[in-house]
Parts: structure tokens; sequence; C-alpha cells
């Protein structure tokens, strides 16, 4: 027909050559994800080192530096050395926890890691004022084994409308402050969790190396589901956890040396937070501040009330 154009036909493909791209051939865009592939990524020792000291010297290490440096270093209307460290905390630990997400062997999603930091930062600086004044106040005498109404120097406030602003004070602190703070944080680390399974068991060991760090991870992370009052949250995370593992055994995966340090840490928690709980079952004074069926005392409260005494020698 005239004015047609004819088509030329595509040549034929030498045989063993590799397809051409194009939407004709999906298997060069393939939509298979990076984790079935499944690579195993060695023990991350530097970031699990790394993240198990800044823990325990930046975030638990905190109150302590604040008690025992001088306070002349320090006056009461100026930072201490506690909120230089929570600083420190806040910036060091978003990039560890993002180093980690970019060795998981798995395509992890991006814009929700990057959600939760964000989520996560704002958290942890809004605890760091409430958390500064808070501790600040035990100079003055102020008891973490009572509530803030409850606390002689609070209840006797003139106008009474100052009561209510530490109570909003307190709020940021225990409240909004840690469940901006520690649900990202937990989310942070079952989404790596995810990515930690692998076909061959002889990748499912732990090295020397996981087996030391194990402990003070597990300390540390006892001091922060009770300190920071966020069994639940711990223990739905912990749940998840098992139920992974129980779905990818079904699959024939199991968990590589990172999966395992994260799950027995956790199981470690569990166990050392049952201890603390059975040591102070009859303690009634921390009976009446945490009333209810999860009693889990705050380590801090159990430090003024019981170990006042060197809390006043000081």
């Amino acid at each position: 027909m005239q004015g047609s154009v004819r088509r030329r036909p595509f040549p034929a493909a030498a045989p063993g050559s590799p397809p051409p791209a194009g939407p004709l051939y999906p298997g060069r865009h393939s939509t298979v994800k990076a984790e079935d592939t499944f690579k195993t990524s060695p023990f991350h020792l530097d970031l699990w080192f790394y993240f198990t000291l800044q823990n325990w010297v930046l975030d638990f290490g905190r109150p302590i530096a604040m008690i025992i440096l001088p306070l002349e270093w320090f006056p009461l209307n100026k930072p201490s050395a506690g909120d230089y460290f929570h600083m420190a905390y806040n910036i060091i630990t978003p990039f560890l926890l993002l180093k980690l997400i970019e060795r998981s062997p798995k395509t992890l999603p991006r814009s929700m890691v990057y959600v939760s930091i964000i989520t996560f930062v704002m958290g942890a600086s809004i605890h760091l004022v409430g958390d500064s004044v808070n501790h600040r106040l035990i100079f003055s005498g102020y008891q973490h084994h009572l509530s803030v109404r409850e606390n002689p120097i609070i209840r006797n406030l003139k106008p009474e409308t100052l009561i209510d602003s530490f109570e909003l004070l307190y709020y940021y602190d225990e409240y909004l402050g840690h469940s901006m703070w520690y649900i990202p944080f937990f989310l942070i680390l079952f989404i790596y969790f995810t990515g930690c399974f692998t076909p061959v068991a002889e990748q499912s060991r732990m090295p020397l190396a996981a087996l030391l760090l194990v402990g003070p991870s597990s300390l540390y992370y006892w001091y922060l589901v009770t300190e920071g009052q966020i069994f639940i949250l711990y223990i739905f995370t912990f749940f998840a956890m098992m139920a992974l593992v129980m779905h990818q055994r079904r699959k024939g995966l199991v968990l590589d040396s990172n999966g395992l340090f994260l799950f027995y840490s956790f199981i470690i928690t569990l166990l050392l937070i049952a201890l603390w709980v059975g040591w102070l079952w009859n303690d009634k004074i921390l009976r009446k501040k945490y009333p209810g069926v999860i009693y889990i005392p705050e380590p801090w409260a159990f430090y003024t009330l019981h170990m006042n005494n060197l809390h006043a020698a000081k």
C-alpha cells in the first residue's frame, strides 16, 4: 500500500546472548527483591561494639556523671555533664542505626527508616530538656519514687498552677519524649531484624565477640525498658521477633549471627526484668507509685528511695 511504512523485524538474538533491554523483556527489570538472594552479612562487631559502648556511656552514664561531677563545674542553671552526654547520644545513635540499616543484606523500606530516625531525634531531644530539669531537681530534694504532686518540694509551690507546669514537664519527659524516642528505636531494630535470615544452617552461629557483647547489651536493654517504662513496647517487639523466627523457619530460613545477637539480647533482657520485678515485688512504697497489673519499678526511683543516704552525703 502506497505511503505505508514497512517495519523491519528485530534481528534474532544469537544463541547464549543476553536479551535486549525493554518492556518486552521483564527479566532485565526484574521485580525480585534483594532479600530473595539471601545474602548473609558477617557479624558487625564494630557497629555492635560502638552501639553498646555509647549506650552505656552516653545514656546510662549521663545521670551518674551529673551526680558525681562537682556542682561548681556545672551550675544548676546551666546544662549539666549529663545533658552534653544526651546531646552526643542524640547524634551518634541515629548515625549508628542508619549504618546498621545500610549493612542489611535485605532491601528495607527506606521511607519508614527515615521517618523513624526523624521521629527518634525529635523524641530524644524533647526528653533531653525534660530529663535535664527532672534529674537536677534531685539536688533540691525531689524524690523520683513519688508522683509530682506528692513531692514535698512541689506540693508547697504557690501559685498552685506551677504544679501543673511541673506535671506538663513530667509528661514531656516520661510519656511524649519516651514514646517518640523508643517506638522508632525498636521499630528500626525490628526492621533490621527482618533481614537477618539465611538458608545456610552453618551461618546460624554467634562468634566469640558476639557472645562477649550479648551480656552488656542485654543489661542495657534491661535499663532501657525499666527506666523508660516501655515494657509493653519491648514485649510486643519481642513477640514479633519470635513470630517472625517461627514463620521463617517454616520456609527453611534461620537467623544469622547478627539476628541471633539481637534475639538472644532480648531473651536475656526478659530474664533480667523478671529478676528485677521479683526482687522488688514486696516493696510497698514502689508498689504505690507503680500500681496496676504491670509492676516494673524504675532504677532511679529505687535509687532515690533506698540509696538516698548516699546521695545526701554527696
